[in-house]
């Protein structure tokens, strides 16, 4: 194998993480690596990336991907992202954001002395949501629309807020998800089986302990930065705009519209019969359902139908901000990601898997490992899933064990990589609208993930 293309990977990546923590902007940083790395690629006749139409030209067809990333990503999770965002900016225009906040405040208020207890009290629920609804980035915006005002009012700070979000997402389980139907496959079982008799026993145990150890871990760092003004300017800025929001008028049944994606998204999963025929829904058409129903309640509340027409300004330019921060951030992160592959770096760490020279136990350790570093360095956990999962049945046969001891834990190591990935869709997602930068996020992500990686090689090879 060529070991050029990855030692040069790896020479650009450092090079990109130098200059992103001396404060370059990190968009042009992403798609000018990712464009340097595949003309690279092109220049040692390497693996180019094929584009879907060429416009004659090898050289001009690079610039020909930006192209197509922008058209892959706004057709799919862009146009998910935006649609989203425009609905939070609307549920906030019209105060269903504030009456959702208002209503909860008065039984949480308990937690008010221990607004960490309540932080974490997301994690399991957000987890069961992600089950319902697979997208990661997708769920990860619904829980910024509704429960993060609600936990920034009762004390808990904005990037502790953030954490647990971003922490509803780590485990790829679940019938709807992709990378359990492509595990499940490699396994030759059933995905409800796989689901239930190989995920579930193991992620409960994961998904206790980081429970807990975001539990200690933000309260040591909230305390740690109380003292920082920076942090409590923060505080007082978001406390002061939850206050003005909350004194717009808007009826207590309002409560419900920043719900509605989430109640439409559960009813229509796969995993329940509710329907003779099934009816799939996916998150964009579930925005846009719920975009609706907030303008009819307005309607019946302003009884003024130019007003209600006017206010769809507001979502429109809701989809906009968005687009200008969050998606575009996606797209050169796919760039990137694009030029890691072309210079063969994600296959240099799949040589390195297979000769190595371990026992299978320590291959499949090394593969674990591998895939929640590769899910790091690309942002996606399907990516890094997708590119190893196929050598375990390789490596099962040679070695004449199950491929279920190395696909399980390959699944759960994926989508952990990707909450502590400074380029993942959905912590660039639930960092703008937090307010806070991707970077501090993946900190406080990093000792849980870190602990629970740890955890998963204990359980899954010791026990």
């Amino acid at each position: 194998m060529n070991f050029l293309g990855p030692l040069l990977g790896l020479l650009i990546i450092c090079f990109s993480v130098l200059l992103i923590i001396r404060k370059a902007n990190p968009y042009a940083v992403l798609l000018f690596s990712g464009l340097v790395m595949l003309l690279l690629a092109w220049g040692f006749e390497l693996n180019v990336p094929v584009v879907k139409k060429t416009t004659g030209s090898q050289l001009l067809d690079f610039f020909r991907l930006i192209k197509e990333a922008f058209a892959k990503t706004n057709a799919g999770v862009g146009l998910m992202i935006m649609s989203i965002g425009g609905f939070v900016a609307y549920i906030k225009h019209i105060g269903a954001s504030s009456a959702l906040v208002n209503l909860a405040l008065k039984p949480l208020s308990l937690f008010k002395k221990k607004p960490q207890l309540l932080a974490i009290m997301v994690i399991p629920i957000g987890q069961l949501l992600f089950i319902c609804i697979p997208s990661a980035a997708g769920l990860g915006l619904l829980l910024m629309a509704s429960v993060f005002p609600i936990l920034i009012k009762l004390g808990v700070s904005r990037i502790s807020a953030a954490s647990v979000i971003t922490a509803c997402t780590a485990f790829g389980i679940g019938p709807a998800s992709a990378i359990t139907a492509r595990a499940s496959e490699i396994t030759s079982q059933p995905v409800i089986s796989y689901f239930i008799e190989s995920q579930i026993p193991l992620v409960f145990i994961l998904s206790i302990t980081l429970t807990l150890t975001y539990y200690f871990v933000n309260s040591h760092y909230d305390k740690k930065e109380a003292s920082n003004s920076d942090m409590q300017d923060e505080i007082s800025f978001s406390d002061k705009q939850m206050e003005d929001e909350s004194r717009e008028k808007a009826p207590k049944l309002y409560a419900i519209i920043p719900v509605f994606p989430l109640i439409l998204l559960i009813v229509f999963s796969e995993l329940f019969d509710f329907f003779a025929h099934p009816i799939l829904l996916d998150t964009t058409t579930a925005m846009f359902m719920s975009l609706i129903i907030a303008m009819l309640f307005e309607l019946v509340r302003t009884k003024s139908i130019f007003d209600v027409f006017d206010s769809l300004t507001i979502f429109w330019h809701g989809m906009g901000n968005i687009f200008k921060t969050v998606v575009t951030l996606i797209i050169v992160a796919d760039v990137f990601s694009k030029g890691l592959l072309a210079l063969g770096v994600i296959d240099a760490l799949v040589f390195a898997s297979q000769n190595i020279g371990f026992g299978v136990v320590g291959i499949a350790v090394i593969m674990t490992m591998l895939i929640f570093i590769s899910s790091i360095i690309m942002g996606s956990g399907n990516a890094s899933f997708f590119a190893f999962a196929p050598l375990s049945s390789k490596i099962s046969e040679t070695y004449e064990v199950s491929s279920s001891l190395f696909v399980l834990p390959m699944n759960l190591s994926a989508s952990m990589g990707r909450t502590v990935s400074p380029i993942s869709g959905v912590l660039i997602a639930v960092s703008e609208l937090a307010g806070i930068s991707p970077i501090d996020l993946v900190k406080r992500n990093a000792i849980p993930f870190g602990m629970n990686i740890f955890l998963l090689l204990i359980l899954h090879f010791v026990l």
